[in-house]
């Protein structure tokens, strides 16, 4: 490989040995900055002081290293160059010279960003400071010459005529860079290092002394060309070869301040409306899944700037939080220079294997770090919040028991009189909790195949929601029309609610029975006589364990007069197939006049044998 030569050229040359590779850390190493907390001046005097008495490479060593530092990401044998955003290949430059991939500038050579012609000492550190040359073709170089750069963003490079100047964009691949590469060098050098000059930007593409410009439109770059892998890639080479950064690729931030003045206008927030502080805040509710499901996508959130400035923002999830947007090389143009909104689309990395609440939240900080604008603006923004929630929900528990799994239950409805009003029943549908506040809701109607006397155990069930712990009925329906032995076979279908996941419940069975009998027809023998008044009688006065065939016929819990008068009144009835709405025969006067002596004499032995 084309980086392993390059290793074994640079080492006797005694130069640092770096691993040529990418770095996948390009942050700064902690504490780096620490002492940057000043505004203006201060900071522009701080940031000096950080990055000053750089370790120098010469300007001879630049045309091996600039083949590293501007790397083709893409393949490690080419290179990007400046202006054009061509990538060159280099391994076939001169592959069997003294310096492979340079052929004495006639294909590329190194572009001083900041020309000589503007301040740039000819034999001093920054000269061949790797934070401001790039690889150039030689005739891209020759043609830039010594012009200042300006021009609006959006167009090819090129000279170009700006605001009453001749200028020289670098084109939009490399503007923003170009603009940081500037920042550096006015920050870097003071004319306190021998053979160097005090380098400065002017808001101007008329240039002289030891200035650079235009400061205008450096500035819409940096806003409008955040920083890019490939430009943190590049800082962290040239730091290993240097011991120094580029700020203002580390800490885009800090430009408004050093450049511009302390009161950044700007405002950051999500949701509908900017609150005082800037603290906003909005929900992104993927909805419900139920366990095992696939998380569902993620959900957009519009992030918004108020106020004419540019800024840089880092969005950062925690917890189980993603954002399409990330890190804090995140940038709003000026006003009418950019949008002033973006899309995050943002969800959760979580699992849905147990049931539950999943949550992240994803944290909006405006970087700028002036303070002059007021509350809410620039440095005074508080950080704005979204929340992202996905409920997980275990499956519905369907049952015809609050304490177990019941899909399939038989009621016996007991004995009903004949000719009474339709008897009515309800039979309850649970919905058991399997995880408290996260289980399902479920939903029940008539499912098919009912079978049996279905007309005389009638089931109404129009469809019931049962949210989880509770439940909800469906009604059956005697038929009292006819005497007779009934049974019927009822299906209802459960559905959960529609989710992603959702399973599929079998049919729960219901199976009806009941007796419909003639009244009075204690002994069930379809027809009311002496064994239904033996069966009062010998019961006569008793509350505990009595039923239709022990004598309590109107079945409200004792054998009493009431018992005793449904056997006279219906003495002699026999079962006939349709009685609704007829009225029994009663016994004649006589009959009847017998019946109560004689009930009267049984009544008597039976209180005396109790």
């Amino acid at each position: 490989m084309r980086h392993r030569q390059l290793w074994r050229r640079l080492t006797p040359w005694g130069l640092l040995a770096v691993s040529c590779a990418a770095s996948a850390q390009t942050d700064p190493p902690a504490g780096y900055y620490d002492t940057a907390t000043g505004f203006g001046s201060v900071l522009k005097q701080q940031l000096h002081d950080i990055i000053d008495g750089h370790t120098v490479r010469s300007y001879g060593d630049a045309r091996s290293l600039l083949q590293i530092t501007d790397e083709d990401p893409a393949d490690p044998d080419r290179m990007i160059l400046v202006y054009d955003n061509v990538s060159l290949d280099v391994s076939a430059i001169n592959p069997g010279g003294s310096i492979p991939g340079w052929d004495s500038a006639a294909t590329w050579n190194r572009e001083h960003t900041w020309p000589r012609a503007w301040g740039i000492d000819s034999s001093g550190p920054d000269n061949s400071d790797l934070h401001q040359l790039r690889p150039s073709f030689t005739t891209t170089n020759s043609n830039r010459a010594n012009l200042a750069f300006g021009g609006a963003y959006g167009q090819s490079f090129g000279v170009k005529s700006d605001q009453g100047a001749t200028v020289w964009y670098p084109g939009d691949a490399h503007a923003g860079q170009i603009a940081r590469q500037q920042f550096y060098l006015a920050v870097r050098y003071d004319g306190s290092d021998a053979q160097t000059n005090d380098l400065e930007l002017i808001d101007s593409g008329n240039l002289s002394g030891n200035n650079m410009g235009d400061l205008s439109r450096l500035l819409e770059w940096h806003y409008q060309a955040p920083v890019d892998n490939f430009e943190l890639g590049r800082n962290q080479k040239v730091f290993g070869y240097q011991d120094n950064r580029n700020p203002f690729i580390d800490r885009p931030e800090y430009v408004w301040s050093v450049f511009v003045d302390q009161n950044n206008d700007t405002q950051l927030y999500v949701g509908d409306t900017p609150f005082l502080d800037g603290a906003s805040f909005a929900t992104a509710n993927l909805g419900a899944v139920y366990v095992d499901a696939p998380v569902p996508a993620d959900h957009q959130v519009i992030l918004r700037k108020t106020g004419t400035d540019g800024t840089y923002y880092a969005v950062t999830p925690q917890g189980d939080a993603t954002s399409s947007v990330t890190g804090r090389h995140n940038a709003f143009a000026m006003a009418g220079m950019g949008p002033d909104s973006v899309t995050l689309d943002v969800g959760l990395d979580t699992s849905t294997a147990t049931a539950g609440l999943k949550t992240g939240t994803v944290v909006i900080d405006n970087l700028d770090v002036t303070t002059g604008a007021g509350t809410g603006l620039g440095g005074n923004d508080a950080d704005d919040s979204i929340v992202v929630l996905l409920s997980v929900l275990d499956h519905a528990q369907p049952s015809f028991s609050p304490d177990s799994e019941v899909f399939a239950t038989t009621i016996d409805l007991g004995i009903v009189a004949l000719g009474t009003p339709d008897v009515t029943v309800e039979i309850p549908i649970y919905n058991r909790v399997a995880t408290e506040g996260f289980t399902a809701d479920l939903s029940a109607q008539l499912g098919f195949g009912h079978t049996g006397d279905t007309d005389t155990l009638e089931l109404v069930l129009p469809g019931i929601t049962v949210p989880a712990g509770q439940s909800d009925s469906g009604t059956v329906r005697v038929d009292t029309s006819q005497t007779g032995d009934f049974a019927a076979d009822w299906n209802i279908q459960v559905v959960e609610q529609v989710l992603p996941g959702r399973e599929s419940f079998p049919l729960m069975e219901l199976n009806l029975s009941a007796t419909v009998a003639l009244p009075g027809d204690a002994d069930l023998s379809g027809q009311v006589e002496q064994g239904d008044l033996d069966a009062v009688l010998q019961n006569w006065g008793q509350t505990a364990g009595v039923d239709w065939q022990t004598g309590d016929l109107n079945q409200n819990g004792q054998v009493e007069q009431g018992d005793l008068d449904l056997v006279l009144q219906n003495w002699g009835s026999t079962a006939s197939p349709d009685l609704r709405g007829v009225v029994v025969p009663e016994p004649a006067a006589g009959a009847v006049l017998v019946l109560l002596c004689l009930a009267r004499r049984e009544i008597r032995v039976a209180l005396q044998r109790g």
